[in-house]
């Protein structure tokens, strides 16, 4: 899985929900017959609480990686098709945008928001940020080995840079810019990063702050830059280079959101009151 480029997080996910139905039947899941999986896959599908079912959906995709890996067909344990939701993200205005940069605690709080919507960053990426990415002369930052195993540049805004360099000199961080607190085995090598839950913490509290009602999480700073550079008028190329996007259908799903000048949407009830309110 590693040689294949899949994340530290898939490979956990999957190998655990691999592990589960091995357990639960005391043995190795291409070992079982079709019925066993089929009655393991329904009890995980009623037992899921989300919408979305992401439980039942990691253990298919397990299964399906370990079948790839024994060169077997997905046929072979009866494995479902999994649909693929299509829904819009959730975007912020601009005004929402400064109201949670206002409302944050801590400044640490305030530059890690700014960098995620600032720079478009995923959640993984701006807790790798170290101090050596940051390029304040040339106003970039190196994105290292983001997702997909690649590297990119993106701008550094003249605010997010004053700031920058107001934390870096008030909590003086050593390797990463954002430390967290050591969780590794007595004695022995920890991450030093913040942590995922941390990063997120940080975000649902700024929202909730700022009174801000729609539903915000880490990944919606980064649809909410996208979003707001199209309508900027930035070009769709350089938006998908921007995100680290390997397929430009990606980053075209963001000209659904979008209000640009040439093409935005309008309700009639606008033009109705502008044709007969005067009447």
């Amino acid at each position: 899985m590693s040689v294949l480029g899949r994340s530290e997080s898939t490979c956990r996910n999957y190998g655990q929900h691999v592990a589960s139905m091995a357990l639960h039947f005391g043995k190795l899941p291409t070992e079982l017959d079709v019925e066993q999986v089929q009655e393991y896959l329904f009890l995980l599908q009623k037992r899921s609480k989300t919408p979305s079912q992401t439980y039942f959906k990691h253990c298919v995709y397990g299964l399906r990686f370990l079948l790839k890996s024994e060169g077997l067909p997905y046929e072979y344990l009866h494995l479902p098709s999994i649909k693929h939701d299509k829904k819009l993200p959730t975007v912020l205005s601009k005004e929402e945008v400064w109201r949670l940069l206002q409302h944050c605690q801590l400044l640490k709080h305030k530059i890690l928001i700014g960098l995620m919507y600032g720079c478009g960053l995923r959640c993984m990426e701006v807790r790798s940020v170290r101090l050596q990415d940051l390029d304040f002369d040339r106003e970039q930052l190196k994105v290292v080995q983001g997702k997909g195993k690649k590297d990119r540049y993106v701008p550094l805004s003249k605010h997010l840079i004053r700031g920058l360099k107001t934390y870096i000199e008030a909590e003086k961080p050593k390797t990463y810019l954002f430390n967290g607190q050591p969780q590794g085995i007595a004695g022995g090598d920890f991450d030093s990063r913040y942590s995922q839950r941390g990063v997120q913490w940080a975000v649902k509290q700024a929202s909730k702050a700022a009174g801000i009602t729609k539903e915000v999480c880490v990944h919606t700073l980064r649809h909410t830059f996208a979003t707001h550079l199209l309508e900027d008028g930035l070009d769709i190329i350089t938006l998908k280079n921007l995100l680290g996007h390997e397929n430009i259908e990606t980053t075209m799903d963001y000209l659904h959101i979008a209000q640009l000048d040439t093409i935005k949407a309008f309700s009639p009830l606008d033009t109705l009151f502008a044709k007969c309110s005067t009447k």
